[in-house]
């Protein structure tokens, strides 16, 4: 996070107000999901699990999407 110049901000407010635009269940060793989070114009990628037994919630990676790999929208991969 801190080389891609994202805050701790930007990644708490995926969490709590992104968007899933995709999911991953069967995910291991816990379920997780891509979030889409729009900060001050700028897209945010955020890649968490979830251990919902311990109520724990763990940050994979988070990233600025560009548009080589996703359309406009930030939320559909291009096809290679």
């Amino acid at each position: 996070m801190v080389e891609r110049r994202i805050t701790r901000t930007e990644v708490h407010a995926a969490l709590f107000h992104g968007e899933v635009i995709e999911d991953y269940p069967d995910d291991r060793p816990f379920p997780s999901a891509l979030i889409l989070h729009m900060s001050d114009q700028t897209p945010v990628h955020v890649v968490a699990a979830y251990d919902a037994p311990a109520e724990w919630v763990f940050i994979i990676t988070a990233y600025r999407p560009d548009r080589r790999h996703f359309e406009a929208d930030f939320k559909t991969r291009r096809q290679p």
